[in-house]
């Protein structure tokens, strides 16, 4: 984005560090803390580096990324040196915080940031457009539309947040929506307002699959084991932190809904 003072690009890619970093480039935001979306941070050292204060920690070091997941000690050594090999991590402890509703003015172009959490503690969207105030473009991040749905997996993820974020988006009026991943370009409202429900859709989807696997008594690693957030075949470093967490989540909701009980110490089943 070029405005009349400064130029800023939000979340450079992989494909930003493969291309080369196009210049100049005045200031780095980031939508939230996770690799991909930092992947050419380090690609721009003069430029100034801007995240939500709440994954500040992510940009500063590679150990504060890794606190974002959760992960334990040997699936986290793992997933470091993938983040250092394939997504070119770069720390950047100059990186500062923003805010909702934190405003970069380029110079005739703005973008307002709106803090959307739940897949990380700080992830954000922006709205980019003139300084009439009017957002030409949503920018989404990992609100990204697909198939496959919401992730909540890290222990920085909330489900309830995440759904709090996904009825507040409904609210931005743009021309058009962007994600990160997949979807990409969308236009118009009503287009977009489909897509949102069928993404918001699957959290049902994937708690009442639980509810009906836990008809029997069901631990958290029969859960882990059966798979409702990855299919079986897929094979990532972290799957199996991904569904504990995303398991742990549902459970705790069944059990404010009265929906499932803990029938015995880590057992669970349908109420």
């Amino acid at each position: 984005m070029q405005g009349t003072s400064e130029a800023a690009i939000i979340d450079p890619s992989v494909t930003v560090v493969a291309r080369g970093a196009p210049s100049p480039v005045d200031i780095v935001i980031n939508s939230h803390g996770h690799e991909d979306h930092m992947a050419g941070n380090g690609a721009f050292p003069d430029a100034r580096v801007h995240i939500h204060h709440e994954d500040l920690l992510a940009a500063h070091s590679l150990d504060g990324l890794l606190e974002l997941y959760g992960l334990d000690d040997r699936t986290g050594a793992v997933f470091g040196a993938q983040i250092l090999e394939e997504f070119h991590y770069t720390a950047r402890p100059d990186a500062q915080g923003f805010s909702d509703g934190h405003v970069f003015d380029l110079g005739g172009t703005r973008v307002e940031a709106v803090h959307l959490p739940g897949h990380t503690r700080g992830h954000s969207g922006f709205r980019i457009g003139a300084n009439d105030g009017r957002s030409d473009v949503f920018f989404l991040s990992d609100i990204d539309l697909t198939g496959f749905g919401p992730y909540y997996g890290d222990a920085w993820s909330d489900l309830d947040q995440f759904e709090a974020s996904l009825i507040k988006v409904r609210d931005e009026e743009a021309e058009w929506y962007v994600t990160f991943h997949h979807k990409g370009v969308i236009q118009g409202r009503s287009a977009f307002l489909e897509m949102l429900d069928a993404f918001h859709a699957v959290i049902d989807r994937r708690h009442q699959a639980m509810l009906g696997f836990l008809n029997e008594p069901r631990t958290i690693a029969d859960m882990v084991k059966h798979r409702f957030i990855y299919r079986p075949h897929v094979e990532h470093v972290f799957a199996d932190s991904v569904e504990t967490r995303s398991a742990s989540l549902h459970l705790a909701r069944m059990a404010s809904r009265g929906e499932a009980a803990e029938v015995e110490p880590g057992v669970w089943r349908t109420a």
